[in-house]
């Protein structure tokens, strides 16, 4: 998750933000995961150890719906069809639901890094 990203220089710039929704919303919708009933942390990759521990710290309902997500919208591609309108994603509930704990397991991995350089002098 250690991507750059221009998020916090946007959101600090109010005339930038009320500029950037409309087009970050028309990109999020010809993305077209929330046509499959995906929300956008289900299209995180689970190939680091972040992500994996992440997923394993998710309440077990959060990681059912996941589940039942992912193995639909694989139906769904397979058969090459969207789902109806009302099973679709709406912009409202695809919130983050991995990212915050990707970053707070970043965050105590960082806090161990420093813990472990740390070098303690005796004083004399």
């Amino acid at each position: 998750m250690s991507q750059p990203s221009f998020a916090n220089f946007i959101i600090k710039r109010p005339w930038l933000r009320r500029w950037m929704i409309p087009f970050a919303n028309w990109y999020a919708d010809a993305a077209g995961y929330r046509k499959l009933g995906l929300k956008a942390d289900d299209l995180i990759p689970e190939e680091s150890e972040t992500v994996l521990l992440a997923l394993k710290r998710l309440p077990p309902k959060e990681a059912y719906d996941r589940v039942f997500r992912l193995r639909r919208a694989f139906q769904a591609s397979l058969a090459h069809q969207l789902l109806p309108k009302d099973q679709q994603t709406k912009p409202e509930d695809d919130t983050a639901y991995l990212t915050p704990i990707i970053r707070e397991i970043e965050a105590e991995n960082q806090e161990r890094e420093d813990l472990e350089a740390m070098v303690i002098k005796r004083k004399r």
